[in-house]
């Protein structure tokens, strides 16, 4: 048998173990990879053979890894993952200049977008793109680094905190003008806009009442997918919605919002930059976690 430079088995044994140790199933890894699970099946037994170590504990329900297969699925993951950036980036054309960063809708309209355009000015030459979706990100090869609200338990990346919002119910200037002196009681005859999407972690009505001490049942009069339709429903007169301070700070500024700064509190999580280790990172990548950084500390509230 001719020597394997790397002394590596067969990258196809290694893929299908990796899919497999993933998933915790033969069969989803079949799915995945588009082979049968008897295929799986042959390809691990071909690999543990090769390695003279069981990588797998086979269950009646399932396969648990050994204390070698979990080994072997952190290498191999974190390998996969660097391929996969680098192969990304010489597919863009541009691998030094070349940054994508997640975030939900909401924080994607309201600050990183705006945040990005100003970065341009000074990097103009940096490839931004931007991934908006209200769901939650993860350890994703197509993501360079993330803007999540609360801190994920489960996570594998770095955290590195950028600010705590201040919440407080926003609302039209003349319905603001109804409100005031209003108490937390008369706050709930109104009708109060209540964000609904399938993934988030975002604060709710009732746990914003409940920090305040108020633990009455909260009427849902409305309930809208979106952040922006819930400010939309806000702008109108016909609601009011869970502002976040710093995100809509060009709203309250123009008037187009008001503040009902009497219900103020801390936000109670933090926002948090999910990023990978700065050597996995582009020099754009780099450049662009650097200055969002370095605004938010400029204009820290």
């Amino acid at each position: 048998m001719s020597r394997r430079h790397y002394n590596l088995p067969p990258l196809a044994s290694l893929s299908t173990f990796e899919a497999a140790a993933r998933h915790l199933s033969f069969k989803v890894a079949a799915s995945e990879l588009s082979v049968t699970p008897g295929a799986v099946s042959h390809q691990i037994k071909a690999l543990e053979t090769e390695l003279a170590s069981p990588l797998f504990i086979r269950k009646h329900r399932g396969v648990e890894l050994t204390e070698d297969g979990a080994a072997l699925l952190e290498a191999l993951g974190s390998s996969f993952l660097k391929i996969s950036k680098i192969l990304e980036q010489i597919r863009s054309g541009d691998s030094d200049n070349h940054v994508t960063v997640g975030s939900t809708t909401a924080v994607a309209a309201l600050w990183l977008s705006p945040s990005v355009i100003r970065f341009w000015q000074d990097y103009p030459h940096v490839k931004v793109n931007q991934m908006a979706e209200d769901t939650y990100f993860a350890d994703r090869s197509d993501v360079d680094f993330f803007i999540r609200y609360g801190k994920d338990p489960n996570a594998s990346l770095p955290h590195t905190t950028l600010y705590r919002d201040i919440l407080t119910p926003v609302c039209s200037p003349e319905l603001a003008q109804d409100l005031k002196g209003a108490s937390l009681k008369d706050l709930t005859e109104h009708r109060l806009i209540h964000l609904a999407t399938k993934h988030s972690n975002w604060t709710t009505w009732t746990d914003w009442f409940q920090a305040l001490g108020f633990n009455e049942s909260i009427q849902t009069q409305a309930r809208v997918s979106s952040y922006a339709l819930a400010l939309q429903v806000a702008r109108k007169g016909a609601g009011v919605a869970l502002g976040w301070k710093r995100l809509l700070k060009p709203m309250l500024d123009s008037g187009k919002l008001v503040a009902l700064e009497a219900f103020s509190i801390p936000a109670p999580h933090n926002f948090y930059l999910v990023e990978r280790e700065n050597d996995s990172l582009s020099e754009g990548a780099l450049a662009l976690k650097e200055w969002l950084l370095n605004e938010l500390q400029e204009n820290s509230v």
